[in-house]
């Protein structure tokens, strides 16, 4: 199903480096608003730079993959000390085959890490590619995205415990 999440955590900080590992991932492609941060924040969320630095030290590769503009992207990812791709266009494949070729891992062995149905899962499904799904940090308050939050509720997967 295009909408359906490979596996669903409450937050990135869940996803740890042996499940990564378990399941045969090597790199992550990350959205950035309310996966890493809030909307427009810049700074990360708390506990997301040590989590960057203990996925970065297991030998996952990373890479920050998002719809925003470069003004907004390049300042974050500099702080993660991560590569990026801004106006990723997703969910079409543009900023997903951009970040693949930088990593240079399989599709394969890639998943989707973002907190939206219709542009990190689908993205992902469309691209073969495993998508983690991890619930928003905040709800965002503009009607577009209360609207958008209120159709994705019948694909929202259930949290996974490990």
């Amino acid at each position: 199903m295009l909408f359906k999440a490979y596996i669903a955590f409450k937050s990135v900080l869940d996803i740890t480096p042996e499940f990564l590992k378990k399941n045969n991932i090597k790199g992550l492609l990350l959205d950035l608003d309310n996966t890493l941060t809030t909307h427009d924040n810049p700074r990360p969320a708390d506990g997301v730079i040590d989590w960057i630095k203990h996925v970065k030290s297991s030998g996952i590769k990373m890479v920050i993959v998002s719809n925003n503009h470069p003004p907004r992207v390049k300042p974050f990812a500099d702080k993660l000390g991560l590569d990026f791709v801004s106006e990723g266009r997703k969910p079409l494949a543009k900023g997903f085959n951009e970040a693949q070729k930088r990593m240079n891992i399989p599709f394969e062995q890639l998943a989707v890490v973002g907190d939206q149905i219709y542009t990190d899962m689908l993205g992902a499904n469309l691209k073969r590619v495993r998508g983690i799904f991890v619930y928003p940090i905040e709800h965002e308050k503009t009607l577009f995205f209360k609207l958008k939050r209120w159709a994705e509720k019948p694909f929202l997967p259930k949290i996974t415990e490990i």
